[in-house]
């Protein structure tokens, strides 16, 4: 994009200057001029001595402001970094604060708040919130009169709590005094407009409370990624694939991928705990269907030259089944039946009704005629990217990134079912073929610094993933501190996965201990969480040593199933009532020890 003619005679610069800033922008599109402007502003605030957020020394006059985030894999905490930066360029004396870190002295200080919550799972505070949110909601919760406050939260529309930690705080800050300057905003999956918006609304109803008006905007930068990484979820990279290799034997039920991805010339890095999110396409047999089932033409206009096949196969969901789209869709049917499912009376009917069933089963269970493909394409949400757990260090791994792909499969209503990502990766990609990606920073997640501490690491399934990343980096990093892995899956012959690596690094005394449960090879299913009873003593032991614990994988029923088995260890080795062993969780948690990353 050529820039406007930029001299010494109408810039501060010298001729040299001008000169030399006007060949580097020559060459420059309108999205890398957008980041550079943002960069610059960066700079020019370190500049001024705030060179983090939340340390800026109040300027005269100035308003403070204090920005919490509640953040399971670091969305939110993306979006916090974002408002404070926007609020510190308006003039406000920005701190932004953890909800792991936040207590009733946070609050009672405070007079403008802005909190920035996800909802783990179907209703749950993310992790480093739950202490908060149990001091919030219960009655040691401080009086908040004169505080001003706003709410977004982060969630998954096709859960029936959806933002439900959001809602809880916008009311619970209303109950203890406090008045809302902005109505609760809830993003689903694809938050980034809705949350940079939020900001400016937000910021624009505080700008009264300003000695002096705020100075003009810098450009935008990415809500998830606070405009770091040159590339992001809307500029993804594309990464050739160098391997697709099953991990499962030939007799086994299930498929399982071991992908390597290359990130050469990228500049693309990761720690492990980081994600790979991979950005999709649908299965262009299931799009078709749904196409000739909504009687549209294929390629019927819709905006930005964009067609209809074209957007469902790549930029919207047309499987997963939400709360908004079922109330278009029996608004525009006038079904009975839909929209009695809907009441509030049928929210136990409807949460059954909904297994199993994805968009094309209500359009063609519930037809609608005179709607056009604008309108269809307008109900549906954004084709949301899918995060995998980095089964790989890039300390080991250089210019590369590995994924660990269990493929969905499944038979409901008469109907087959694939998952969107996994069989995109599993049956339409091969190697040499490009996939788009990013990295998601996962900051609650991380190997200690301490390279002597001991790890337990439980993780059945694809769970594993992120545990042979931490495997390969304390290899590399000649890490003496112990090791121990809690693995399980279906059959020990077929679904061991990274068998042979696990049992090198055993051999080699990387890996202290191993124990793997495998739940259909005997008559009585057994589980990691039984394993985890079975080593007690010892595994007390550990804890008691310092051990940090981490937890990967399936949120509905393993992670609750080994918090528990972790409770009852605490409580029966250590002498612990209920109450004391989860103190003794908690205060885990509060010191980075127990992690999980859970989905």
């Amino acid at each position: 994009m050529a820039p406007n003619s930029l001299t010494d005679t109408n810039s501060p610069l010298s001729a040299d200057q001008a000169r030399r800033v006007q060949q580097a922008l020559a060459d420059l599109d309108a999205s890398q001029c957008q980041w550079l402007s943002g960069y610059l502003a960066g700079l020019n605030a370190q500049a001024a001595g705030s060179p983090q957020i939340g340390d800026a020394p109040a300027p005269a006059a100035s308003a403070a402001l204090t920005v919490l985030y509640g953040s399971q894999t670091g969305n939110a905490e993306g979006v916090a970094e974002l408002a404070a930066e926007r609020a510190r360029a308006q003039g406000f004396d920005v701190t932004l604060a953890s909800m792991a870190d936040a207590g009733k002295k946070t609050l009672k200080e405070v007079e403008r708040l802005l909190v920035v919550v996800s909802t783990q799972g179907d209703g749950d505070p993310p992790d480093p919130a739950l202490e908060f949110h149990e001091l919030m909601m219960g009655r040691k919760a401080p009086k908040l009169a004169g505080l001003s406050f706003a709410v977004l939260g982060l969630g998954d529309a096709s859960y029936e709590h959806f933002c439900e930690t959001g809602k809880q705080f916008d009311a619970r800050l209303a109950e203890l005094g406090g008045e809302a300057i902005h109505e609760r905003t809830d993003c689903d999956v694809d938050y980034e407009e809705t949350a940079e918006a939020w900001i400016e609304e937000v910021l624009e109803s505080l700008s009264g409370d300003l000695a002096t008006p705020p100075p003009t905007q810098v450009a935008a930068t990415d809500a998830s990624q606070g405009g770091q990484p040159r590339y992001s979820k809307k500029q993804p990279f594309l990464a050739e694939v160098l391997t697709s290799q099953p991990l499962n034997g030939r007799d086994s039920d299930k498929q399982t991928l071991h992908l390597e991805l290359s990130l050469e010339d990228s500049g693309l890095d990761y720690l492990p705990g980081d994600a790979v999110g991979v950005v999709p396409q649908n299965d262009p047999g299931h799009v078709d269907e749904l196409i000739e089932m909504l009687k549209f033409d294929a390629e019927s206009p819709l905006e930005e030259g964009r067609v209809l096949r074209d957007a469902l196969l790549t930029d919207f969901e047309v499987t997963t089944l939400t709360r908004p789209f079922l109330k278009q869709w029996a608004e525009w049917s006038r079904a009975p039946e839909l929209q009695r499912l809907l009441g509030e009376e049928a929210r136990d009917e409807l949460r059954d009704w909904l297994q199993g069933r994805h968009i094309v089963d209500v359009v063609e269970q519930f037809p609608v005629e005179g709607i056009d493909a604008a309108q269809f394409s307008a109900a549906l949400r954004k084709l949301p990217p899918r995060l995998y757990s980095i089964a790989s260090s890039q300390s080991a791994a250089t210019d590369e990134v590995h994924l660990t792909v269990a493929v969905v499969r499944y038979e409901t209503h008469g109907r087959a079912r694939n998952g969107v990502t996994t069989s995109y990766l599993a049956d339409r990609i091969e190697p040499g073929d490009r996939v788009p990606i990013y990295i998601d920073r996962n900051k609650q997640f991380k190997l200690p610094d301490d390279d002597e501490a001991p790890l337990i690491m439980i993780g059945p399934g694809t769970g594993v993933a992120p545990f042979r990343a931490f495997l390969q980096e304390r290899e590399e990093r000649g890490a003496g501190g112990d090791n121990w892995l809690f693995f399980g899956d279906r059959r020990f012959r077929s679904d061991f996965l990274y068998q042979t690596e696990w049992l090198k690094w055993r051999q080699r005394g990387l890996l202290t201990r191993l124990d793997v449960a495998f739940s259909r090879d005997q008559a009585d299913k057994v589980y990691v969480q039984d394993r985890l009873r079975e080593q007690a003593e010892t595994l007390y032991a550990w804890l008691e040593a310092g051990a940090y614990v981490y937890v990967c994988g399936d949120a509905e029923f393993m992670a609750p199933d080994v918090h528990q088995a972790l409770r009852d260890v605490i409580r029966e080795q250590g002498g612990h009532g209920e109450a004391g062993a989860d103190d003794y969780l908690r205060q885990m948690q509060q010191d980075k020890r127990y992690q999980r990353d859970i989905y």
